[in-house]
Protein backbone atom coordinates (compact mmCIF):
# COMPACT_ATOMS: atom_id res chain seq x y z
CA UNK A 1 0.00 0.00 0.00
CA UNK A 2 1.27 3.19 -1.06
CA UNK A 3 1.84 6.24 1.55
CA UNK A 4 -0.94 7.88 -0.05
CA UNK A 5 -3.42 5.26 0.30
CA UNK A 6 -2.98 5.21 3.74
CA UNK A 7 -2.61 8.52 4.34
CA UNK A 8 -4.66 11.46 2.88
CA UNK A 9 -3.17 13.89 0.98
CA UNK A 10 -2.82 17.34 3.04
CA UNK A 11 -0.99 20.71 1.52
CA UNK A 12 2.22 20.71 3.72
CA UNK A 13 4.44 23.83 4.12
CA UNK A 14 8.04 23.36 5.52
CA UNK A 15 8.06 24.37 8.92
CA UNK A 16 10.79 25.49 11.24
CA UNK A 17 12.24 23.16 13.78
CA UNK A 18 10.58 24.39 16.88
CA UNK A 19 7.31 24.46 15.31
CA UNK A 20 4.37 22.34 16.38
CA UNK A 21 2.43 20.51 13.40
CA UNK A 22 -1.09 20.90 12.89
CA UNK A 23 -1.35 18.31 10.41
CA UNK A 24 -4.28 15.94 11.72
CA UNK A 25 -2.09 13.04 10.88
CA UNK A 26 1.14 14.11 12.72
CA UNK A 27 -0.90 14.60 15.93
CA UNK A 28 -0.16 11.97 18.54
CA UNK A 29 -3.65 12.14 19.54
CA UNK A 30 -4.96 11.09 16.27
CA UNK A 31 -1.87 8.72 15.91
CA UNK A 32 -2.86 7.55 19.51
CA UNK A 33 -6.43 7.45 18.65
CA UNK A 34 -5.74 5.17 15.03
CA UNK A 35 -3.23 3.06 16.72
CA UNK A 36 -6.27 1.81 19.13
CA UNK A 37 -8.45 1.54 16.39
CA UNK A 38 -6.01 -0.85 14.38
CA UNK A 39 -5.14 -2.89 17.60
CA UNK A 40 -9.08 -3.53 18.16
CA UNK A 41 -9.64 -4.32 14.65
CA UNK A 42 -6.73 -6.92 14.56
CA UNK A 43 -7.85 -8.38 18.13
CA UNK A 44 -11.05 -9.36 16.66
CA UNK A 45 -9.48 -10.35 13.14
CA UNK A 46 -7.20 -12.98 15.46
CA UNK A 47 -9.34 -13.67 18.70
CA UNK A 48 -13.01 -13.62 16.95
CA UNK A 49 -16.21 -11.37 17.75
CA UNK A 50 -17.14 -13.04 21.02
CA UNK A 51 -14.71 -11.42 23.03
CA UNK A 52 -13.54 -7.68 23.44
CA UNK A 53 -9.85 -6.52 24.77
CA UNK A 54 -11.25 -5.20 27.79
CA UNK A 55 -13.14 -8.18 28.60
CA UNK A 56 -10.19 -10.21 27.80
CA UNK A 57 -8.08 -7.85 29.84
CA UNK A 58 -10.39 -8.22 32.68
CA UNK A 59 -10.79 -11.70 32.80
CA UNK A 60 -6.42 -12.21 32.69
CA UNK A 61 -6.51 -9.70 35.98
CA UNK A 62 -8.86 -12.22 37.37
CA UNK A 63 -6.92 -15.01 36.49
CA UNK A 64 -3.73 -13.25 37.93
CA UNK A 65 -6.38 -11.84 41.35
CA UNK A 66 -8.99 -13.89 42.03
CA UNK A 67 -11.85 -13.01 44.50
CA UNK A 68 -11.21 -9.23 44.33
CA UNK A 69 -13.89 -6.63 43.91
CA UNK A 70 -15.37 -4.75 41.72
CA UNK A 71 -13.46 -1.60 42.67
CA UNK A 72 -10.14 -3.39 42.85
CA UNK A 73 -10.70 -4.82 38.81
CA UNK A 74 -11.17 -1.66 37.94
CA UNK A 75 -7.90 0.20 39.04
CA UNK A 76 -6.63 -2.44 37.70
CA UNK A 77 -7.75 -2.60 34.26
CA UNK A 78 -7.65 1.14 34.70
CA UNK A 79 -11.82 1.07 34.05
CA UNK A 80 -14.22 3.42 35.94
CA UNK A 81 -16.46 1.57 38.38
CA UNK A 82 -19.83 2.14 36.39
CA UNK A 83 -17.98 0.64 33.37
CA UNK A 84 -16.75 -2.20 35.49
CA UNK A 85 -19.76 -2.91 36.92
CA UNK A 86 -21.46 -3.33 33.15
CA UNK A 87 -18.57 -5.58 32.43
CA UNK A 88 -18.73 -7.84 34.99
CA UNK A 89 -22.61 -8.36 34.41
CA UNK A 90 -21.93 -9.04 30.76
CA UNK A 91 -18.86 -11.62 31.69
CA UNK A 92 -21.28 -13.36 34.24
CA UNK A 93 -24.17 -13.71 31.78
CA UNK A 94 -21.42 -15.45 29.66
CA UNK A 95 -20.48 -17.63 32.52
CA UNK A 96 -17.01 -16.59 32.36
CA UNK A 97 -16.79 -15.21 35.50
CA UNK A 98 -18.53 -16.10 39.18
CA UNK A 99 -19.25 -12.92 40.85
CA UNK A 100 -19.61 -13.46 45.02
CA UNK A 101 -21.19 -12.29 47.48
CA UNK A 102 -19.16 -12.78 50.99
CA UNK A 103 -21.24 -14.02 54.43
CA UNK A 104 -19.33 -11.09 56.12
CA UNK A 105 -20.49 -8.27 53.65
CA UNK A 106 -23.27 -8.12 51.14
CA UNK A 107 -22.35 -5.70 49.13
CA UNK A 108 -19.27 -6.72 48.13
CA UNK A 109 -19.06 -8.31 45.16
CA UNK A 110 -16.14 -10.67 44.94
CA UNK A 111 -15.19 -11.97 41.20
CA UNK A 112 -13.39 -14.79 39.64
CA UNK A 113 -13.04 -16.88 36.41
CA UNK A 114 -15.67 -19.92 36.43
CA UNK A 115 -14.23 -22.97 34.94
CA UNK A 116 -15.20 -21.65 31.32
CA UNK A 117 -13.70 -18.70 31.71
CA UNK A 118 -10.54 -20.43 32.57
CA UNK A 119 -10.85 -22.69 29.85
CA UNK A 120 -11.02 -19.87 27.28
CA UNK A 121 -8.43 -18.15 28.32
CA UNK A 122 -6.12 -20.63 27.96
CA UNK A 123 -7.86 -22.02 24.81
CA UNK A 124 -7.24 -18.11 23.87
CA UNK A 125 -3.17 -18.18 24.29
CA UNK A 126 -1.88 -18.99 20.62
CA UNK A 127 -4.09 -16.47 19.68
CA UNK A 128 -2.96 -13.85 22.01
CA UNK A 129 0.52 -14.58 20.46
CA UNK A 130 -0.16 -14.74 16.73
CA UNK A 131 -2.00 -11.29 17.77
CA UNK A 132 1.03 -9.82 19.28
CA UNK A 133 3.12 -11.46 16.59
CA UNK A 134 1.05 -9.30 13.76
CA UNK A 135 0.83 -6.40 15.54
CA UNK A 136 4.50 -5.99 15.84
CA UNK A 137 5.73 -7.65 12.25
CA UNK A 138 6.29 -4.61 10.42
CA UNK A 139 9.11 -3.55 12.77
CA UNK A 140 12.35 -4.19 13.24
CA UNK A 141 13.57 -6.30 16.73
CA UNK A 142 15.22 -2.68 17.70
CA UNK A 143 11.91 -0.81 16.93
CA UNK A 144 9.65 -3.04 18.27
CA UNK A 145 11.77 -2.56 22.12
CA UNK A 146 11.64 1.09 21.38
CA UNK A 147 8.33 1.22 20.29
CA UNK A 148 6.93 -0.63 23.37
CA UNK A 149 9.37 0.77 25.77
CA UNK A 150 7.91 4.60 24.56
CA UNK A 151 4.56 3.28 24.51
CA UNK A 152 4.87 1.77 28.08
CA UNK A 153 7.05 5.08 29.67
CA UNK A 154 4.31 7.61 27.94
CA UNK A 155 1.12 5.64 29.87
CA UNK A 156 3.20 5.43 33.13
CA UNK A 157 4.02 9.12 32.81
CA UNK A 158 0.65 10.19 31.67
CA UNK A 159 -1.21 7.70 34.21
CA UNK A 160 -2.58 10.29 36.26
CA UNK A 161 -3.80 12.29 33.94
CA UNK A 162 -6.31 9.66 32.85
CA UNK A 163 -10.45 9.74 33.92
CA UNK A 164 -9.06 5.97 35.43
CA UNK A 165 -5.70 5.61 36.29
CA UNK A 166 -4.01 2.44 36.37
CA UNK A 167 -3.86 1.30 39.81
CA UNK A 168 -1.54 -2.02 40.12
CA UNK A 169 -0.68 -4.19 43.23
CA UNK A 170 -2.34 -5.29 46.61
CA UNK A 171 -5.61 -2.67 47.14
CA UNK A 172 -4.43 -1.47 50.66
Amino acid sequence: MSSTASRPATRTRKKKKDELSTDLYEQPGHLIRRAHQIAVSMFHTVLGPDITPVQYGAMRILQDHPDIDQVTLARYCALDNSTTATLAVRLEEKGWIERITPPEDKRVRLLRLSETGASLLESLVPSVHELHKRMMQTLSEDEQETFLALLAKFVHINNEKSRAPLRRGDPD
